[in-house]
């Protein structure tokens, strides 16, 4: 196999659950060696989340695939002296651990700096390394809790919980991005440095905008279920057949062509009530009751067929078992087997395609699965 990008970079995670395991297995995906150390008899607690994969976690799973698995007890003599061998040779340590452990194992990063000056350090925490959440636990619906999130996510009536763990998957990838520049940095000046990403900063950066419209619009982006908060018409919308599509309008332009091409009601360009976004989204109800007054003479496929020839931006709402069947991801041939410990299994080539170069997609490790081989290695 040609070379990856990150080809010769030695990862040391002390990591458990999401945000961390998802950081480094990008790194993994570039051709990384991740060396995962996890604790006596259970491991990394996500191992236990459930048993949906062939009697392994789903979200282990997910974020661990391309790692070597080690099982030490850094407060056993030999197995400390094994993670520190592990620490020297390293270039990168990512951790997740509770705030100060790193620190009472002698780990911490002036600790670290000072011993090998070209190791990058990375610590993900809930709320920082300060501050009067220092200490407090974070999981990712609660950060997502203290972000606002929850705030503008859900029905008028009730918030709700993204389907994802957004604060976490947030948090991964600003330490994944962050130890990508850290390492092209290091290239330019042969030092390591110390990184730290909080969840509430990460996720607290993608609440920018519904920051900014409260902050100086002066009121909060209501919650507004599957509508968009703020531009309309831009939802779902019912046909005919009792199927709804998802349709979103960006311009005045898209509000043109929809009105000519596809509602075959070129007055209502003129209809002040539908003038700009502004006044569309103050007339949210009234236009949703034009739009699917048209709507109901066509099917779901028909009506996206239409929209699709008036350059009209539209979509099906999907289920998980739809999605795994897209015809775009099976056209351009975007799923392969990786290799577990229950078999094969098949799961999305990572998002970022290097010309020339197959995606690193090693297995997943069984507990402890490498823990003789690095102790052979690095007891040398």
């Amino acid at each position: 196999m040609p070379a990856q990008p990150l080809d010769g970079i030695t990862v040391v995670a002390l990591e458990q659950a999401v945000a961390a395991p998802f950081a480094t297995r990008q790194l993994a995906d570039l051709g990384a060696r991740v060396i995962k150390v996890e604790r006596p008899g259970r491991g990394d607690f996500a191992r236990d989340y459930d048993r949906a994969v062939k009697g392994m976690s789903a979200y282990f799973v997910w974020v661990n695939r391309g790692k070597e698995s080690v099982v030490l007890d850094v407060k056993d003599d030999a197995d400390r002296e094994l993670l520190d061998a592990l620490l020297a040779a390293a270039d990168v340590l990512v951790h997740n651990l509770a705030p100060g452990a790193v620190e009472r194992l002698g780990l911490g990063a002036p600790v670290l700096r000072e011993r090998h000056p070209r190791l990058i350090t990375c610590a993900i925490s809930g709320y920082g390394p300060d501050g009067p959440y220092r200490d407090k636990k974070a999981y990712d619906l609660l950060v997502q809790c203290e972000a606002g999130l929850l705030s503008i996510t859900g029905e008028p009536l009730a918030p709700a919980r993204p389907g994802i763990s957004i604060a976490d998957i947030a948090g991964g990838m600003y330490a994944y991005s962050g130890i990508l520049g850290a390492l092209y940095e290091r290239e330019r000046t042969g030092a390591g440095t110390d990184l730290s990403v909080s969840l509430l900063d990460a996720l607290g950066e993608w609440m920018g905008h519904p920051y900014f419209a409260q902050a100086y619009g002066g009121a909060p982006l209501a919650r507004s279920g599957a509508r968009h908060p703020s531009i309309s018409p831009y939802g779902p919308y019912r046909c005919g057949d009792g199927t709804r599509v998802f349709l979103s309008v960006q311009s005045d332009r898209e509000w043109i062509a929809l009105c000519e091409r596809v509602l075959r009601r070129p007055e209502l360009i003129r209809d002040p009530r539908f003038a700009d976004n502004p006044a569309r989204h103050r007339h949210d109800e009234e236009l949703t009751a034009e739009l699917e007054g048209c709507f109901a003479a066509h099917t779901a496929d028909g009506l996206i067929a239409l929209l699709d020839g008036a350059g009209i931006a539209n979509a099906r709402l999907r289920d998980v078992a739809e999605f795994a069947a897209h015809p775009q991801l099976e056209a351009r041939a975007r799923w392969r087997e990786f290799d577990s410990p229950v078999g094969p299994l098949r799961g999305l080539l990572p998002p970022v395609e290097v010309a020339g170069r197959p995606a690193a997609m090693r297995p997943v490790p069984a507990l402890g699965e490498h823990t003789e081989a690095v102790r052979a290695e690095f007891s040398r």
